[in-house]
């Protein structure tokens, strides 16, 4: 029987194709010998019923059968791999004998909730298009012959077959293997409705024969008589198909309208407005002939669907009420439908993913062309993504060029933060390495590993960058935070103040990027707190020599107007005159704020408000520097810069929030974000600077934005 079977696979096949297949064959054998199948026959059955399927149904080469008897060699023994019996294959064929068994090897964990992942495992593992054809032909002879399966082996290669091999079957338009595997799948889940709507259909099945031949008999006359040439074909729907109309439509089986359904396949000429006009004349046709229901009449052909797909759709009825679904195209709109992009697992609902559809097209014209040129044009294309496992067997998939630092912040963020290294297959790995399809990933870690500015110039997924910069960000704050801490200490024993001005003097002396990298300067020495005090020292000196003069120089220009130039905005001490002033970085005022002067050591007088954080300290140690000052009455004509900080739940609330700037007549000239980390974290501060005309129209602006979606809280401060 054996012999039989093997001749029929090589009937059809040349002396050199006969030849391969039968010496490939012999190897599967004797790898194969003594093992069985659960009915005790020998083992071998199984690859001689995959070939049968390979060779009869999908009509692939000699080459495709010999690298599955191949594979099923090397698959229990692979030490075969290096001897001369294996070598004299072509790389074509033990390509495709390798995929074959690295698909083998998978063990899926949760089918239904990882089924994408696994598909495209499978289609990565598949390199030449052929051997996903191969294992869905192994896969049809597996579900042909489930019931010698253990029960606890039946439901997993059921629920394998409907999330993973289904709807592949569906993407290649393999349609008579899809509906059979559907089929097994339904007997097996639901064997009472499979029962009952099998039975239905064969004592149903004369008299469709009967009603659908008397159905299309005047269509054919009607329609040659108007010299309109057509091919018209029938089908039933599949017991599946029916049992889920049923549930979608909450009907029985009776009342299943499009139990039966035709294609009429117009030959029009190659011009769209004769094409339609013909399809329009068949569908009055039809309609004239039967009754129509005007509720399931599909227009695609005035207006295509959005993938191309042209047809006419409707349902209609004889006078014994028979429903038959009717679909009218042209010989044209069947070819782009069946071949193109509107193929029918498009049409049906599959999703596209992109070159994952360019390569199941590929895949297609391979099985109706018969081409066997064109295969290694598809190699590769899935070659952008690595699959790899967890110890317990869950998949996940990355980008190529991946690491196992990518992979540890894949599976949890902190994780990733202590990794240490791996262990892949077995064997240590450091945090560096790539993944490979099909690796076993353990992730090692430790509590006293810390992430370095370094990992970020080998990782490549998005959540590791950002996870890992918000923690060297957390960490730099923290240092940050000690460094200030020291340093106000130290300060504080010497008896010196440090203001903002002197940290912004300092950072830009040694070139820092913000007062957060000068606080960690000072934590790691960078900065020796010595030059600090120095530099304090030296400004209070500079300021005591000066005070005097400085008063004096104002008293002797004495003005009683005040300077006036520019964007002069504020009233000065009816004594002093043409002196300049500045308004406080520390607390930035504008017009209505209450405000005072401070006759500072270069910059002339600089303008601070009485609530400013440093006024108490400024008027309680330096009276003799205080100056009395106003705002001019047209000062609220001007346009006057601020800050607001907002807390808010939700980064997306900034468009809302420069709408209430506007609303009042402000404008935005800057703005920022922070994603906030620890307790806060999932929340952020959005810093705005804004113009506007005082503080009465900054008041409006706060109680606004108090009022929008997500914000926590919105107070004023200062410029940063």
């Amino acid at each position: 029987m054996i012999e039989n079977v093997l001749n029929e696979i090589v009937s059809e096949y040349d002396e050199k194709g006969r030849e391969e297949v039968e010496y490939a064959f012999s190897l599967a054998k004797e790898s194969l010998e003594g093992k069985t199948r659960e009915n005790r026959h020998p083992f071998i059955e199984h690859p001689l019923g995959v070939a049968r399927i390979v060779a009869k149904d999908l009509a692939l080469g000699p080459e495709s059968v010999a690298a599955l008897f191949l594979h099923e060699a090397l698959r229990f023994n692979p030490e075969l791999a290096d001897s001369p019996k294996v070598k004299r294959f072509s790389a074509e064929i033990t390509e495709m004998a390798w995929g074959l068994n690295k698909i083998a090897a998978i063990k899926p964990k949760e089918t239904k909730l990882e089924a994408d992942n696994y598909k495209h495992l499978i289609l990565s593992y598949s390199k030449d298009p052929r051997v996903t054809l191969i294992k869905l032909a192994d896969r049809l002879e597996v579900m042909r012959n489930i019931d010698l399966l253990p029960k606890s082996s039946q439901e997993r290669k059921v629920m394998e077959t409907m999330f993973l091999y289904i709807p592949i079957a569906h993407q290649l338009g393999l349609y008579n293997i899809k509906q059979e595997l559907e089929n097994i799948f339904f007997k097996f889940t639901e064997p009472e409705k499979y029962r009952e709507i099998t039975n239905k259909l064969a004592a149903t099945e004369a008299d469709r024969r009967k009603m659908i031949t008397s159905f299309i008999e005047p269509l054919k006359s009607r329609i040659a008589a108007e010299g309109i040439k057509a091919v018209i074909k029938q089908r039933t729907k599949s017991a599946y198909s029916i049992w889920k109309k049923m549930q979608k439509q909450g009907v029985t089986f009776e009342g299943v309208k499009d139990l039966l359904a035709i294609r009429i396949i117009i030959d029009a000429p190659d011009d769209i407005w004769a094409e339609h006009d013909l399809c329009w004349k068949v569908y009055s046709i039809v309609t004239e002939e039967y009754k129509p229901d005007v509720n399931r009449l599909r227009d695609w052909i005035t207006v295509p669907k959005e993938n191309g797909y042209e047809s006419l759709h409707t349902t209609v009825s004889d006078s014994s009420d028979h429903f038959v679904e009717v679909q009218i195209r042209t010989e044209r709109m069947d070819r782009v439908a069946e071949k193109g992009n509107a193929s029918h697992w498009s049409y049906k609902g599959i999703k596209e993913q992109g070159e994952v559809m360019n390569w199941l097209s590929g895949v297609r014209n391979i099985l109706e062309n018969g081409s066997t040129t064109s295969y290694n044009s598809f190699a590769g294309t899935l070659s952008d993504e690595v699959f790899v496992f967890t110890p317990d067997g869950t998949l996940r998939r990355f980008p190529k060029g991946a690491t196992i630092l990518d992979f540890a912040f894949g599976i949890h963020t902190n994780l990733g933060l202590r990794c240490s290294g791996a262990l892949v297959d077995g064997k240590p790995a450091s945090i560096k390495q790539l993944l490979k399809t099909g690796e076993v990933i353990e992730i090692k870690s430790s509590k006293n590993q810390k992430p370095s500015a370094d990992w970020l110039n080998f990782v490549v997924t998005s959540k590791a960058r950002n996870k890992i910069r918000l923690k060297l960000r957390e960490e730099q704050l923290k240092v940050a935070a000690q460094g200030r801490e020291m340093l106000e200490r130290r300060l504080k024993n010497w008896k010196l103040t440090l203001e903002d001005e002197d940290i912004q003097i300092l950072s830009k002396k040694y070139k820092l990027k913000n007062i957060s990298d000068f606080f960690v300067a000072i934590e790691d020495g960078t900065i020796d707190v010595m030059e600090v005090k120095s530099f304090l020292a030296s400004k209070e000196e500079n300021n005591d020599a000066i005070k005097t003069d400085a008063c004096a120089s104002a008293q002797q220009s004495g003005n009683s107007s005040g300077a006036r130039s520019g964007d002069d905005y504020i009233v000065i001490d009816e004594k002093l005159g043409s002196v300049s002033y500045q308004m406080a970085k520390c607390c930035n005022p504008i017009f209505g704020d209450e405000v005072f002067g401070f006759v500072s050591v270069k910059n002339g007088i600089r303008i601070h408000r009485m609530s400013c954080p440093n006024a108490r300290r400024l008027i309680e140690e330096y009276p003799y520097r205080i100056q009395k000052v106003k705002w001019r009455e047209d000062a609220k004509e001007g346009s006057f810069q601020t800050c607001i900080k907002v807390t808010a739940y939700d980064s997306s609330a900034f468009p809302a929030l420069t709408e209430c700037v506007a609303k009042f007549g402000g404008s935005v000239r800057s703005s920022s974000v922070e994603a906030l980390t620890g307790r806060n974290a999932g929340m952020f501060n959005i810093l705005i600077q804004v113009f506007v005309a005082g503080n009465s129209v900054l008041d409006k602006i706060l109680s606004q934005m108090k009022k929008v979606r997500g914000v926590v809280t919105v107070r004023r401060t200062v410029n940063r």
